[in-house]
């Protein structure tokens, strides 16, 4: 298959991004509503869209100052497109091929430091603190049905 990678929100599929991340273990506790706002608000978002059909099969999102620090979140692509380098695309459009390229980027991963370690991204040392969320809520989509 052939794939683009762009950073044109206006193409973003909120429903694609939303089904997505209600099956992740990061974003289950999150509306749709949350998820629009997210990529709204974003400083910069990537999407890999299947190039024949124009369906939207991945995605990522950013939040920084716009000068010196980002925070990489929510790259995800559909199980179904895994496998062809698309969250090492959506990676690269994002930290090193955007304005970005210069900047301090973090993120927070559970299951792929491989990935992450491929752009530079390491343990981030002694001078680095980090407050853990609370336990996040979750959203009634989510909620085990009971009888």
């Amino acid at each position: 298959m052939s794939y683009l990678v762009d950073d044109d929100r206006d193409r973003v599929d909120t429903d694609m991004v939303w089904g997505a991340l209600r099956e992740a273990y990061w974003g289950k506790w999150r509306s749709r509503d949350d998820v629009a706002t997210q990529i709204r608000e974003a400083w910069r978002v990537i999407g890999a869209y299947d190039a024949q059909s124009g369906e939207q099969v991945g995605f990522a999102r950013a939040v920084s100052d716009g000068l010196g620090f980002a925070y990489l979140a929510d790259v995800i692509v559909l199980e179904e497109h895994r496998g062809n380098g698309l969250g090492k695309r959506i990676v690269k459009a994002m930290i090193d091929d955007g304005p970005g390229a210069h900047f301090r980027w973090t993120l927070f991963t559970s299951d792929a430091h491989g990935l992450y370690e491929q752009f530079g991204f390491t343990d981030p040392g002694p001078t680095a603190l980090v407050r853990p969320a609370g336990e996040l809520p979750i959203h009634a989509t989510q909620a085990p049905v009971r009888d």
